[in-house]
């Protein structure tokens, strides 16, 4: 059992806990994530982990309400437990050092992409960092991420908060204004879609860290399979991050929505 040390609400939809899990702690990596289950019988699904400290020996996850498990987890109080979490999973970020990363993050694919942001900013890069979300209140991790960034731009789809608009609006402003060497995104598919799209057309490399829909979590079962450059790769095990420009978006996202209305009706009952 992994105990639930301390847990934090940005929103009635999103929360923050820090879980006791000294060995993934250790472990884990930028760009790593876990498989979590609440309960004998529960699903298994996919976090990716946002902070550890070795030192406490703990992991930091973000969740969303979405479906009937992660709403069961996000839950879950100060002092109860998990029944499983595995990890670290999937192949970690390659950081090093590139010049101008510009780093675009989109509702709770903020909370993964913090530890990215901070692992090219240690490695010497220049970091400008978008934080983006539908309205004020899913805005999280603001200060941790200006922290990590030489710049950072929040942008709200309906401004109440930041700038108005899309992140695609605040990427094509700072393209036009400096080079970047790199774009990194993490978020919705269809964010991640658009921006592959933007950074293809200004010709810069581009990853995408993808949130597919996963089982084990160690390549056996095949739900998390996408295409990417014609080819299948899986999430879990190939992934999670590729080549932006290479990710079939369109079947991703169509793969995504397969469960919804077995997800609304369990939600329902």
């Amino acid at each position: 059992m992994n105990k639930i040390l301390r847990k934090r609400n940005f929103s009635d939809r999103v929360v923050q806990m820090e879980i006791e899990a000294p060995l993934i702690a250790r472990a884990r990596k930028p760009g790593n994530f876990v498989i979590v289950r609440v309960g004998e019988k529960g699903e298994r699904i996919p976090l990716t982990i946002s902070a550890a400290d070795p030192q406490k020996g703990t992991i930091t996850l973000v969740v969303q309400k979405m479906g009937f498990s992660s709403t069961k987890i996000a839950h879950l109080e100060e002092g109860e437990s998990l029944t499983d979490l595995v990890g670290p999973l999937g192949k970690p970020t390659h950081i090093s050092k590139v010049g101008t990363v510009l780093a675009c993050g989109g509702g709770v694919g903020v909370a993964p992409l913090l530890p990215i942001i901070r692992g090219f900013k240690e490695a010497g890069n220049r970091v400008v960092s978008i934080i983006a979300a539908r309205t004020e209140e899913l805005v999280i991790l603001e200060e941790e991420v200006r922290k990590h960034s030489d710049e950072m731009l929040v942008m709200t789809d309906d401004g109440s908060y930041g700038r108005k608009g899309l992140v695609t609006e605040g990427m094509e402003e700072i393209i036009k204004r400096e080079k970047i060497d790199l774009a990194v995104t993490l978020g919705p598919a269809v964010m991640m879609k658009f921006c592959a799209l933007l950074t293809k057309k200004h010709n810069i490399p581009t990853i995408a860290s993808l949130n597919s829909i996963m089982v084990d979590g160690t390549g056996m079962c095949g739900a998390c399979r996408v295409t990417v450059g014609g080819k299948t790769r899986f999430t879990c095990v190939d992934g999670p991050e590729f080549d932006a420009h290479q990710v079939d978006f369109d079947e991703l996202i169509s793969r995504l929505g397969a469960y919804r209305k077995e997800e609304i009706e369990k939600l329902n009952r």
